[in-house]
């Protein structure tokens, strides 16, 4: 096997974050190929790098000698295939099948919050967080939700993860724990306890350090701010 992940920025996308944490965590080995977000026109070079890759013209990207795997639940299932020592899902089944549906809801769900709360791990904005809650009561509405269930989970779990050991779900669930923290959105304690939880762990620290040394700025990523 010999994998290579594209991503986008750091600092900015959740979607390349997912993967890379699960790969890093496992110590499953992979090259990381940058591409830099810069538009997303057909003639960006974003789309110009990625696109013959995948038709989608998305990041990540998941590169096994001729296969392609684009999308990060996608990504992440072929792993748990390839690789079934390593619990990237939980052991038992019925936790597995818990914690995939919890998955498939942070991976087409919580639009709002993504709307109003891009993930800028470099800015911190508690007046933006405290403007948009004043606002959007839908964004407000789905913070309780996900902070009801984390918190069930985490009330019903056997260690300091959704359940138990660090798994797929953590690091789909991690760029969303950073969204609030960013914007500085109080939650229960259990909740705070786990964002600080996923901000210490080894793969999760790291992306926050690689992400804070990019120095970059895309306008087209940066709602809330006009210059670094």
């Amino acid at each position: 096997m010999s994998y290579t992940l594209y991503i986008g920025n750091k600092n900015y996308s959740t979607w390349s974050m997912r993967p890379w944490l699960v790969m890093k965590h496992f110590q499953i080995d992979f090259t990381e190929q940058l591409v830099r977000f810069d538009g997303f026109a057909a003639d960006s070079v974003f789309k110009q790098t990625i696109l013959p890759l995948n038709p989608y013209g998305t990041v990540p990207v998941l590169t096994d000698g001729d296969l392609v795997v684009s999308d990060s639940l996608a990504i992440c299932e072929y792993l748990a295939e390839r690789h079934p020592p390593l619990p990237l899902w939980p052991q038992n089944y019925k936790a597995r099948a818990r914690a995939r549906s919890v998955v498939a809801k942070m991976h087409n769900g919580f639009n709002h919050i993504r709307r109003h709360f891009p993930m800028n791990i470099e800015a911190v904005l508690p007046e933006i967080g405290q403007i948009v809650l004043r606002d959007f009561p839908a964004v407000k509405q789905e913070i309780d939700f996900l902070d009801q269930h984390l918190s069930s989970l985490l009330a019903a779990s056997a260690g300091k993860y959704l359940f138990g050991e660090f798994s797929i779900a953590d690091a789909f669930y991690a760029p969303m724990c950073l969204r609030l923290k960013g914007f500085q959105i109080h939650t229960s304690e259990i909740l705070a306890n786990y964002i600080n939880t996923l901000c210490a762990t080894e793969a999760v620290a790291a992306w926050i350090a690689q992400a804070l040394e990019e120095k970059d700025f895309i306008a087209m990523d940066e709602p809330y701010r006009i210059a670094r």
